[in-house]
């Protein structure tokens, strides 16, 4: 497509005006359709890291009976009171389900108490003969016991829609005999990249023709939290082949993002198709942040459609800024999740702009002295080992002209922590 002298003078005078981070946020969660996904019913096995759609509700007590919670003796309180190792007291072993005074009966962590017991002496404070036994511990009624409904009574609401299913809730529901839940469907994102120079990795280069590798990266990000990313391919400098790629794209996703594209050279036509689709369209064009300023923000079709600049390390930038609120709100998720978070201490003085909010890279290591944050050097925002030489970020607001050696930042982890000496 032949674009006019005057548009391409246009687009060349840059960003007229950049968007504050918090506020480019919020309009596009309140532009996106407030609807939550489809539900499913699915085995509690494939429920991990689905969203709960319903609340589980305990359908009878937990635990179902009054049970040990050590291995070791059921026994009165009562007639415990006063013994030590040099004052004993000697009880009799039954089998019953009953025990009166002065009798006991072995039970194993999880059994059911014995009537007439309100408590369990374990069976390292015990010593066995024939069939008496010696208790050399004093005990309080419900001791080492764990008494029927202590863990949930029954109506009682176990697990909240809106939460993301992780082990020890399908423990939860497996205790409480649930087979089945209800979850949100996970819902599917279209990948899609743009530029002339790019190729798939398998793919034989051709002179000025790189790898195309920012798809591949964001659609493990789509899969860590949990969405199915799906591959829309790679689209060239034409206007016509995005917004082809783009509705082709929306009609079997439920959201896009796209990297390339979205700057303002002549070639950045990305925000410019997404506008021909339909509205609102672009509602954000120029974020106040650094890396990933040229970040663009749409919905069209009822659908959000993220545009990341083509630059991998602004890329990631974006998608953690505005790509995880986007999925979690499609998830049905009711929180944002944020990633770990360590307090550090920074190990040099790092400048940057006022004005903007800087993500620095960093490099978080571990001693005997606490954690250390050391800046990666950020020569560009397309030199993707940076990210591989750091394991976190840290948010410089935009009142803040840069970081002071030895001040203490919290640092967003992205990858493991390396312990020192």
């Amino acid at each position: 497509m032949m674009l006019s002298m005057g548009y391409r003078l246009a687009r060349l005078k840059g960003f007229q005006k950049l968007t504050p981070v918090d506020k480019a946020l919020g309009t596009f969660l309140a532009t996106m359709p407030a609807k939550k996904p489809k539900t499913v019913t699915v085995a509690l096995s494939p429920a991990l890291n689905h969203v709960l759609a319903e609340n589980v509700i305990a359908e009878e007590d937990l635990p179902r009976f009054d049970r040990s919670a050590v291995d070791g003796y059921a026994v009165r309180a009562e007639d415990t009171v006063g013994a030590s190792q040099f004052k004993p007291r000697v009880l009799k072993i039954v089998e019953k389900d009953r025990i009166d005074s002065k009798q006991v009966k072995q039970v194993w962590t999880g059994n059911p108490i014995p009537k007439g017991a309100n408590s369990v002496v374990m069976l390292e404070n015990t010593k066995k003969t024939d069939d008496e036994i010696e208790v050399w511990v004093q005990l309080t009624p419900g001791e080492n016991v764990s008494s029927k409904g202590e863990d949930l009574s029954k109506g009682e609401t176990a697990l909240k829609q809106g939460i993301r299913l992780k082990s020890h809730h399908l423990g939860l529901m497996a205790a409480l005999g649930k087979t089945k839940v209800k979850v949100f469907e996970k819902p599917l994102i279209g990948i899609l990249a743009t530029g002339n120079e790019l190729v798939e990795i398998r793919s034989k280069l051709q002179a000025n023709q790189i790898f195309e590798s920012n798809k591949v990266m964001l659609s493990s990000l789509c899969h860590e939290l949990g969405v199915e990313p799906v591959d829309l391919g790679i689209a060239k400098d034409d206007i016509d082949d995005i917004v082809g790629k783009l509705k082709e794209g929306l009609e079997k996703t439920d959201g896009i993002i796209t990297t390339g594209g979205t700057s303002v050279g002549v070639a950045d036509l990305v925000p410019e198709a997404v506008n021909r689709i339909g509205k609102p369209g672009v509602i954000v064009h120029g974020v106040a942040m650094r890396p990933g300023m040229p970040t663009a923000l749409a919905v069209v079709k009822e659908k959000p459609v993220m545009i990341l600049s083509g630059n991998p390390v602004a890329a990631i930038i974006g998608f953690e800024v505005f790509g995880r609120p986007m999925i979690s709100r499609m998830l049905g998720l009711e929180h944002t999740e944020p990633g770990s978070i360590v307090e550090a201490r920074i190990t040099r003085r790092t400048t940057t702009a006022l004005g903007r909010r800087t993500f620095v890279r960093v490099h978080v290591s571990r001693s005997e002295h606490g954690f250390s944050a050391e800046p990666v050097s950020a020569k560009g925002s397309g030199l993707i080992s940076t990210m591989t030489k750091a394991n976190g970020y840290v948010v410089v607001p935009e009142n803040r002209e840069g970081l002071e050696e030895g001040e203490s930042v919290l640092v967003h982890l992205f990858d493991n922590v390396e312990v020192g000496g």
